[in-house]
C-alpha cells in the first residue's frame, strides 16, 4: 500500500493544489511513482478521461505533475454548482444528479465507500498518494460530516501539512485559529505548516516563523516565494481573472459568464507573445477586442438571461455585424444558435431564443454527452478558413444536442464547438492568432507554434525546483515515512 502525505489549507486558494502538484513532481523525480487525490472537488472546470469519466482538472493539472494519465480514482466525487443553492453531483466519473447543498451535506456519508475503493485502489498501484484537502478544516459547522479535510486524512492516516497565504494578509493568524479549531486527534496529525507566496526577504519572516512554532507546536516546513507559474487553475477563484490586461496586438475578450466552466480552454492563448487574453464581467470592459469568445457554461439558459440583461449580448451582436469574430465553446455555441429547449429542466426549464448568429438549435437532454474527440476539422470559412483539415484533439461534457452539428461550424465569421481543448493543439492557436494579424494587416511570421505539453513539463519543474529550495524536503520525507 502507498505511503500518503495530505494537503490542506486554512482556505480556499491558498495554494494547495500547487503545493500538492510540486511534491507530486518532485516525488516523481525522485523515482516513486506518485499520484494525486482529492475525495471531493467542488470546480466548473471538469476534464474527460480517456475512458469517458470526468473529473477535477486540479487532479489532471496534478496527474500530469506526476507524469502519468488522469484517472478518475483520483477525483471520486465532483460537485459542479448548477445554482448559488445546488450542484451537480459526479460520482466516480458519471452524474448521480442535482442536489441542494442541505440535500448532499445530509447524505455524503454515504459515499465513503465509494470514495475509499478509489483510495484504495490508486494505492495499491502507487507508491506514494498526495491528498488535496478543499477550503478549510476549521469549518466547524460542516467538520461532523467531513470527508475531504480531516475526516479523509483519518481514513487514509495520512499525515497533514496545512499551507496558509500570506499574499492575502493575516497568515499568522490564519494558520493559528486553523490549529485552535481543530480537535486534538486531528491536531495529532497535523505534522507541519507552510507559507505560500511570500514576496521578500525570509529572514524578516524568522522571529513570526519561531513564535508560530510555540503557538502551534508544529514546525515551519517552509516559506514558498510568490510564483509566476503558469498551470491549469482549479476554479473560479483563478488569478486569471483579476488580471487587469492592456490590449496587446492581439486582443481576445472572453466573456466571464456567472457559471463559467472549463475557462482554461483559453490558456494557450495567453503563451503567445503579442497576445492579450482578457476575461470580460461586464460591457464597460469590454473594448474593442479582435476577437470575443463566448466560453462553457454549467447554466447556459441562466447565463445567457445574464447575458442579456448586462448588455453584453447587445454589445456581441454589435462586434459581430461589424464581420469581427466570435467563437462559442460548448455553452457558448448553444447560445449562439437560434433557439435553446429545456424540456426536462436539465437546467432552466422552457425556451428562449438565442443570439441567432449560427443556424442551429439546442435541446438540453437527460443524459450528459462524456467523450473524447479527435481528428481533423470540417471545412472552415470567414476569417479562420486556415483551420479546414487542421488536426485537432479534445472533449466534449454537455447536457445539450445540437441540430446542424459537427466538430466547427461556422457562418461567416461566427464559429461554435463543442470541443474543449480544442485550442491546445499548437496549430489550432497558431491560426486563429495570424489570422487576427492579418485581418489588421500586420506581419505574422513571427508567430511560432507552440508546444503546450512541453510548456506544462517546464512549468512543473520550476514549481519543483521551487519546493525543493524553499521547502524542508528531508522533514517532509520523514513526515511521510513515519505516518500516523
Amino acid at each position: 500500500m502507498a505511503k500518503a502525505i495530505m494537503i490542506q489549507g486554512t482556505t480556499s486558494n491558498a495554494g494547495k493544489s500547487l503545493v500538492a502538484a510540486g511534491l507530486c513532481r518532485v516525488f516523481m523525480q525522485d523515482g516513486y511513482k506518485v499520484a494525486p487525490f482529492k475525495s471531493q472537488n467542488m470546480a466548473l472546470n471538469s476534464f474527460i478521461t480517456d475512458d469517458g469519466f470526468e473529473m477535477g482538472r486540479a487532479q489532471v493539472m496534478q496527474a500530469e505533475a506526476a507524469g502519468i494519465a488522469p484517472d478518475v480514482r483520483m477525483n471520486p466525487i465532483l460537485l459542479k454548482p448548477t445554482s448559488d443553492k445546488g450542484s451537480q453531483v459526479i460520482v466516480n466519473g458519471e452524474v448521480m444528479g442535482d442536489m441542494s447543498a442541505k440535500d448532499y451535506f445530509a447524505h455524503k456519508l454515504e459515499l465513503v465507500p465509494k470514495i475509499m475503493e478509489a483510495y484504495n485502489s490508486l494505492s495499491e498501484e502507487y507508491d506514494i498518494i498526495v491528498i488535496e484537502g478543499a477550503g478549510s478544516p476549521a469549518e466547524i459547522n460542516l467538520k461532523s460530516q467531513d470527508i475531504v479535510n480531516m475526516g479523509m486524512a483519518k481514513l487514509a492516516k495520512a499525515p497533514v501539512l496545512i499551507v496558509g497565504d500570506i499574499d492575502r494578509g493575516g497568515v499568522f493568524a490564519a494558520l493559528a485559529g486553523t490549529m485552535l479549531l481543530l480537535d486534538d486527534d486531528e491536531k495529532a496529525m497535523v505534522k507541519g505548516t507552510i507559507i505560500n507566496k511570500f514576496r521578500g526577504d525570509v529572514s524578516i519572516l524568522e522571529p513570526g516563523l519561531r513564535s508560530l512554532e510555540e503557538i502551534v507546536k508544529v514546525p515551519v516546513a517552509g516559506v514558498l516565494p510568490y510564483l509566476k507559474i503558469n498551470v491549469d487553475d482549479e476554479d473560479s477563484l483563478s488569478e486569471r481573472f483579476d488580471k487587469s490586461l492592456a490590449p496587446a496586438l492581439v486582443d481576445i475578450a472572453v466573456i466571464r459568464l456567472p457559471r463559467i466552466s472549463n475557462f482554461t480552454d483559453f490558456n494557450p492563448f495567453e503563451y503567445i507573445e503579442g497576445v492579450s487574453l482578457r476575461y470580460v464581467g461586464g460591457i464597460s470592459e469590454l473594448g474593442n477586442p479582435d476577437l470575443i469568445i463566448i466560453p462553457g457554461t454549467k447554466n447556459t439558459m441562466s447565463d445567457l438571461l445574464w447575458l442579456r440583461q448586462s448588455g453584453l449580448e447587445a454589445a456581441i451582436l454589435k462586434h459581430a455585424s461589424k464581420g469581427f469574430p466570435v467563437i462559442g465553446v460548448c455553452g457558448g455555441y448553444q447560445m449562439l444558435g437560434m433557439t435553446l429547449k429545456d424540456p426536462y429542466s436539465v437546467e432552466h426549464g422552457g425556451e428562449m431564443s438565442g443570439l441567432g448568429l449560427l443556424e442551429c438549435d439546442t435541446v438540453f437532454e437527460k443524459q450528459k454527452t462524456r467523450t473524447r474527440v479527435e481528428g481533423r476539422l470540417s471545412s472552415v470559412g470567414g476569417i479562420f478558413s486556415e483551420l479546414s483539415n487542421t488536426e485537432y484533439e479534445g472533449y466534449e461534457i454537455h447536457m445539450g444536442v445540437t441540430s446542424n452539428n459537427k466538430d466547427i461550424v461556422n457562418s461567416d465569421n461566427i464559429y461554435g464547438t463543442y470541443i474543449h481543448g480544442i485550442f491546445d493543439r499548437d496549430t489550432v492557436s497558431k491560426v486563429i492568432v495570424e489570422a487576427l494579424l492579418k485581418a489588421q494587416g500586420l506581419d505574422c511570421s513571427s508567430i511560432k507554434a507552440f508546444n503546450i505539453a512541453d510548456y506544462k513539463s517546464e512549468q512543473y519543474d520550476i514549481l519543483a525546483e521551487s519546493i525543493r529550495t524553499s521547502l524542508d524536503m528531508e522533514y517532509i520525507y520523514k513526515v511521510l515515512n513515519e505516518g500516523i
